[in-house]
């Protein structure tokens, strides 16, 4: 059972989804997963022992990729009437790519992009801010941006997310040969994970091995992303009239660095 209690909500399965994939000799190179939980549901040992099997098969060459969450930057109410921001988990992993969402700037246009007010983002309560991005998040949080929300709302010094974005609005799939609109960071992430995939079919037809774990990649990368300015700050405690954080040039806490650039991506991709 290796230590699982029954009675947290990220449900037993997802460990032993992640002991399979060790125990198996061949596995896909990406994962796009849009699923998790609020970190404070959820036990410290069990979510170090999920981050154990990133770990795992992150050396391995996989790249993980989880959405950021539909709940902007969470809101969780005390028993006091304060309140706090809410992040999610395994998105706010260190060893996962998190990817929170976007949308055009105006109805069936695709002039530009804007933020996702919904996309999640945020930080740990748990995990430590990775070496990966300190600069890059140091730069957003002492940045002259407006609008920040006040530092008592969360953990600035440990793991920020989301990592990337994608379009998260207005998403139209196939069910049934039946063509249907849906949205959500679940959307955005399955797009990204075909991008990384596409990037690794070029530099395995150029004898190099796939990404693997991207964050490293990511984060010396920014030029390769769209980068995405406009639109609302995420949401947050809606009942109290606290906005959760802005955005702005480069990294932000609602869209990450933006949206990934193919051409870019792939040129960078067979240059690391």
């Amino acid at each position: 059972s290796s230590g699982i209690n029954a009675d947290w909500p990220l449900r037993p399965g997802f460990l032993e989804w992640l002991l399979d994939l060790s125990n198996t000799s061949q596995i896909p190179h990406i994962f796009s997963v849009s699923y998790g939980d609020h970190e404070r549901t959820l036990s410290a040992e069990f979510m170090n022992r999920i981050n154990l099997e990133f770990q795992k098969i992150g050396v391995r060459g996989v790249s993980v990729l989880f959405a950021s969450g539909d709940d902007g930057a969470g809101c969780h109410r005390f028993e006091d009437e304060s309140y706090t921001f809410e992040p999610d988990f395994p998105s706010s992993s260190p060893f996962v790519t998190t990817v929170g969402g976007t949308m055009f700037t105006a109805v069936f246009s695709d002039v530009n992009e804007k933020g996702n007010d919904i996309s999640g983002g945020g930080f740990s309560n748990i995990f430590s801010m990775p070496k990966y991005q300190m600069e890059t998040v140091s730069g957003y949080l002492n940045s002259s941006v407006k609008g920040l929300p006040d530092s008592k709302y969360y953990n600035s010094s440990n793991r920020a997310y989301p990592d990337v974005s994608a379009m998260s609005d207005d998403f139209w799939i196939i069910i049934d040969r039946l063509l249907m609109n849906v949205a959500g960071t679940s959307a955005a992430t399955p797009t990204v994970a075909g991008l990384i995939a596409l990037a690794n079919d070029a530099r395995l037809n150029a004898g190099k091995p796939v990404l693997g774990f991207l964050n490293p990649f990511i984060y010396l990368n920014p030029d390769i992303f769209f980068d995405v300015t406009l639109g609302p700050p995420s949401s947050a405690c809606w009942l109290d009239d606290l906005e959760g954080y802005p955005l702005s040039e480069g990294w932000d806490p609602v869209t990450g660095f933006g949206t990934p650039d193919y051409h870019r991506l792939v040129a960078a991709a067979m240059k690391y």
